[in-house]
């Protein structure tokens, strides 16, 4: 019952997964790591997709927003973009290929060697998140992972893998929308810190 214990419980939960997170040095060192390589992928001219399935497009979306809009301050857009974003070829390419073929295809399409894949899925097994996978690395893209405890199939797919302490969805995507805040935050002041204080 949505009774205010219950709630507190949730609310409980959430912070105990992020205490995990923020307990788990070698977590926050490849935090820090996939800060270096986006400002590095930005600052070479290469591009960051994004790609996830519901939710997790949902924060794909949102995190890519946030490098082509801005986050704490204005500043030049970074060239970020979310793969499911048109649904017309989404669409098609499902209808006459298959659901599992989305990602790969557009990557093989738009992405080239250099730019970075940021993938997501609290399983760490979306089968059009590894075709994802499996694409960028023939292309010669870097890519990371965001999943939940253990990684998945995507553990052995991934440069990076940042993989949640938890197994339970909503926690898990509460804690790929923070841990994406943070890396859009360093990036940000990485490359345009001059801008934050203009």
């Amino acid at each position: 019952m949505n009774n205010p214990e219950n709630i507190r419980s949730i609310i409980a939960a959430s912070i105990a997964a992020k205490q995990l997170m923020a307990d788990d040095t070698h977590l926050l060192q490849k935090i820090s790591v996939t800060v270096d390589l986006l400002a590095d992928t930005f600052t070479k001219g290469h591009r960051v997709y994004f790609c996830g399935n519901g939710g997790s497009a949902a924060d794909a979306q949102h995190l890519a927003a946030e490098f082509t809009g801005r986050f704490y301050f204005d500043r030049p857009p970074l060239p970020a973009e979310a793969l499911h974003a048109n649904t017309s070829y989404l669409t098609a390419v499902a209808n006459d290929y298959s659901y599992d073929e989305v990602y790969a295809r557009l990557l093989r399409g738009i992405a080239g060697k250099g730019d970075v894949l940021m993938a997501f899925s609290t399983s760490g097994n979306s089968k059009n998140i590894i075709r994802a996978l499996e694409e960028a690395r023939i292309i010669g893209m870097k890519t990371v992972g965001f999943t939940g405890q253990g990684g998945g199939k995507m553990k052995d797919l991934c440069d990076i893998l940042i993989d949640v302490p938890s197994n339970d969805t909503p926690r898990i995507q509460e804690c790929h929308i923070m841990t994406g805040h943070i890396i859009c935050q360093f990036v940000e002041q990485r490359l345009f810190g001059d801008y934050a204080s203009s």
